[in-house]
């Protein structure tokens, strides 16, 4: 089975169609799939949900698409540094369905091991339990939440070999590996691709079986917020 493709477009054909959800790993500007979300907006795909821990920023990660109006929804934790993100949801035209970091990241493992839903207490008695079913275990509270089950996985990674096994560097490990799971396809961006066998076993945070394809590129890796000071005099 043929998992490498020459570049992100050749990577999504026959896959995108308007509507669909779309699970994105990275954290800010960490391990995102820029150039796969850069494809997605080449292919005018629109009316899209995202689930993804935040948008990145105004012109970059999934800003880009918000910029275009080719997302109709996204289901995050954080609003954070994206002015767009924030007027197009503070104006009413964007859907914004807010879970906890953690939360989010349960419903992607979750969806990915097949389990339509699970108790938590996070977001009990806050605007997060709206509307959500209550139930008590040994005496306290806990609300349903349900898997996230997404029509295509979008993910960033360092390495890779042809079979798709993936290993991720450091923090941009982040969301990639549960988002990588929920999708009934996923493909993985990548930064080399290496000979099968290359890979030591017991250092690979992704086995091949979650990754249907694969592409490595160039890529940008910008920092969201650069914090210096000024060089002490000697």
């Amino acid at each position: 089975m043929k998992k490498v493709y020459a570049n992100a477009t050749e990577a999504l054909d026959g896959l995108l169609r308007d509507g669909m959800l779309i699970a994105a790993g990275g954290f800010g500007l960490c391990g995102i799939p820029e150039l796969l979300l850069q494809a997605i907006k080449d292919s005018g795909a629109k009316d899209l949900t995202f689930a993804s821990n935040n948008a990145g920023v105004d012109d970059f990660g999934i800003g880009i698409l918000l910029q275009t109006k080719q997302v109709k929804k996204m289901i995050s934790s954080y609003v954070g540094e994206n002015a767009e993100f924030m007027r197009q949801y503070l104006s009413g035209e964007l859907e914004l369905e807010f879970n906890p970091q953690g939360t989010l990241a349960e419903r992607m493992r979750a969806g990915g091991a097949g389990i339509p839903g699970f108790y938590t207490k996070t977001g009990v008695g806050t605007v997060i339990a709206d509307g959500k079913e209550h139930k008590e275990f040994n005496g306290e509270t806990y609300i349903l939440e349900e898997g996230i089950f997404a029509d295509l996985s979008i993910i960033k990674a360092w390495k890779a070999d042809d079979t798709g096994n993936l290993v991720f560097r450091k923090t941009a490990r982040n969301f990639n590996v549960p988002a990588a799971t929920c999708g009934k396809i996923c493909i993985a961006e990548v930064e080399e691709i290496v000979p099968r066998g290359e890979l030591d076993p017991d250092c690979i945070h992704l086995p091949g079986i979650y990754v249907h394809r694969i592409i490595q590129g160039e890529h940008e890796k910008r920092i969201e917020q650069r914090t210096t000071r000024k060089r002490e005099e000697a």
